[in-house]
């Protein structure tokens, strides 16, 4: 039994830089309305005709790949997370290998937004584990800009979210206390509405009824978001599956050097924190300039505490994470 670990990290953004300030000016908000409730300064927008959740994962990924060391070619097998794909069908996993030329490789799609990574790394790390591949990249990548109602009616939501991806190559490590040491993961679908998009689908609302419709007022196609439910319940979850994967390897709190939350808002990660008695060199937090870009946060983040060195050989890193569906997850890593 081999472990898995990470060998190469790369992300990417947008360049077009949104502050508060400018989404004040299309619609009834403010930047200390935003920041008091979200913790957000900035975000990243793609341009028109510049960027694709797929082009976006690619730009991360070939930063993964050379820091890594290895040829595309040596990676075989590919697993993207996303909930913003270029095309309904065929997911952005095919698209990558495409785009990258790589050979022709298996490649899957992670449909669990906001625990995306989390989800696509367990996978990634018991297909190692087994033996079955060796080199594994892992992408996170989300557009969010072009499916957001970005009027007043709509602030509650669309302030939150950005745009960007980061990558990971994941590697076979025969030294079974590096790598990743265990994954966690959970779902409470009976929530799955209070945080959701429902159009276009097949279950209620199909594309051929939006069309025909024709109704500026439908907002079932824009994303909807209970947010004092989903944040009261983000804090248990959150709590709950750190905790899990500290137990299963016999670790405290204190034993974490580098803790990685999903960016979904300040405030939760601020509040388990808190509760973890963390200092704030055991947490690392970029919502403040890139929103919330869900599937993509982890790995951005993973991405750029690495290159800022607050993560160094040795140390014991939490990945967690809680989002539609409900879903959450924990994963534990010796670097």
């Amino acid at each position: 039994m081999y472990n898995s670990k990470i060998i190469g990290l790369g992300y990417y953004v947008p360049d077009n830089v949104v502050t508060n300030d400018d989404l004040s000016k299309i619609m009834d908000t403010s930047d200390e309305w935003i920041q008091e409730r979200t913790g957000i300064k900035e975000r990243r927008h793609v341009e028109p005709g510049k960027d694709t959740t797929t082009s976006m994962g690619v730009k991360a990924a070939k930063k993964a790949i050379e820091r890594a060391g290895i040829d595309k070619d040596d990676i075989d097998f590919i697993v993207f997370a996303t909930l913003s794909p270029d095309y309904y069908f065929p997911g952005p996993g095919v698209l990558v290998q495409r785009d990258l030329g790589i050979k022709t490789v298996g490649a899957l799609d992670v449909r669990n937004q906001c625990s995306g990574f989390v989800y696509a790394m367990s996978v990634a790390d018991q297909y190692i584990k087994t033996g079955m591949y060796k080199n594994i990249l892992v992408i996170g990548s989300e557009l969010h800009s072009r499916g957001l109602d970005m009027t007043t009616r709509g602030r509650s939501v669309s302030v939150i979210f950005g745009d960007g991806a980061g990558a990971a190559i994941v590697s076979r490590e025969e030294d079974t206390t590096k790598g990743v040491l265990s994954s966690h993961l959970h779902s409470e679908g009976q929530h799955a509405e209070e945080l959701s998009l429902i159009a276009p689908g097949m279950g209620k609302r199909w594309v051929t009824d939006i069309i025909e419709d024709a109704d500026a007022d439908d907002t079932s196609y824009f994303p909807y978001m209970n947010g004092q439910f989903v944040f009261k319940n983000a804090v248990v979850r959150f709590s709950e599956v750190i905790m899990e994967g500290l137990k299963k390897n016999k670790l405290t709190p204190e034993d974490i050097d580098m803790l990685i939350p999903h960016q979904a808002n300040l405030r939760i990660a601020q509040f388990i924190q808190k509760k973890f008695a963390l200092t704030d060199d055991q947490v690392f937090n970029n919502i403040m300039n890139y929103g919330n870009t869900t599937a993509a946060s982890i790995p951005i983040a993973l991405t750029e505490a690495w290159e800022q060195g607050k993560i160094k050989e040795g140390d014991l890193v939490v990945l967690a994470a809680f989002g539609s569906g409900f879903t959450w997850g924990s994963l534990v890593m010796r670097w």
